[in-house]
């Protein structure tokens, strides 16, 4: 797939009276499209877009009216507020007050892909409910792109296949008897074997989940679930934890400057690997040195 941008949202964000603060184009995400703003009250009616659209509402109460050709209800909505519109789906929408908003735009193949169930999963049409993990994982795409680093991509792939799986899980139009399986079997010994070869020969480069699923012939969301299972952690976690690892043994045994040590374990710079190793070690790279 393609970056998302713009052309795959229902318009919301062209609007005159949208202030943008910031949002992902450019860096390459071709699961979904997050933009965060500052927005003015407006009433319009949008035509369906090939994306599923959640909003949330990062302060409030603002009163928001919604429809599909007529506003047909009302809620006010609190910060931490939802708002849930489906793909392919027109909108008539009126927001009542000043608001500032994250908004993700999710592809449907994403979507798709991360049921457990044989048939398609069609999204609800909600506003006015919350949900605590969708929130944080909202937040913490609208961090990712504010404090982007190119070493990222997997934790973002990551983060859109958890928004897709909880969306499909909890917020879905269910046929009865489909509920997703209880049971799940981690990676088998060779496909597992053929990840840890891909992400040791390519620590220093950018991986997406789709780069790490390709080498075990799964789809993401299936390598995914598989991988987790497998070593309890999610992907882009594990691939920090063997870059912290690579970077505390190169810091330790040689004499290579600090930020060549960054460069060659997948770190953007320096203080990119400080932060780190701070986060995951409680110490630093000239501190690791000393200790060699």
């Amino acid at each position: 797939m393609s970056e998302m941008g713009l052309g795959d949202t229902h318009g919301i964000l062209a609007l005159p009276g949208v202030r943008p603060l910031r949002s992902s184009a450019g860096l390459g995400w071709d699961r979904l499209y997050v933009s965060t703003q500052r927005e003015l009250p407006y009433r319009e009616a949008f035509q369906g877009a090939g994306s599923h659209l959640l909003i949330l509402h990062l302060d409030g109460p603002v009163t928001v009216r919604r429809g599909r050709r007529g506003l047909t209800s009302a809620r006010q909505v609190p910060p931490g507020g939802l708002f849930l519109h489906p793909a392919a789906t027109e909108l008539d929408v009126e927001l009542g007050g000043h608001l500032n908003t994250v908004h993700v735009y999710l592809a449907d193949a994403a979507l798709q892909a991360s049921a457990d169930e044989g048939g398609p999963v069609r999204l609800k049409e909600e506003f006015g409910g919350t949900d605590p993990l969708l929130e944080q994982l909202v937040l913490a795409l609208d961090g990712a792109v504010r404090h982007w680093e190119p070493s990222g991509s997997a934790y973002a792939d990551q983060l859109a296949l958890t928004i897709a799986a909880q969306l499909a899980r909890r917020h879905s139009i269910r046929r009865r008897g489909n509920e997703p399986p209880a049971g799940r079997t981690g990676l088998p010994d060779r496909q597992f074997a053929a990840v840890r070869e891909l992400l040791a020969a390519r620590l220093s480069e950018p991986l997406s989940l789709a780069d790490l699923a390709s080498a075990t012939g799964l789809s993401v969301s299936q390598f995914a679930r598989q991988f987790k299972a497998r070593t309890g952690s999610p992907p882009h976690r594990y691939l920090v934890r063997l870059r912290v690892e690579q970077a505390a043994r190169l810091l330790r045994a040689g004499t290579m400057p600090i930020a060549q040590v960054a460069a060659a374990c997948g770190f953007s710079h320096q203080e990119h690997l400080t932060r780190v190793l701070r986060s995951h070690l409680g110490t630093t790279p000239a501190a690791l040195r000393r200790e060699g």
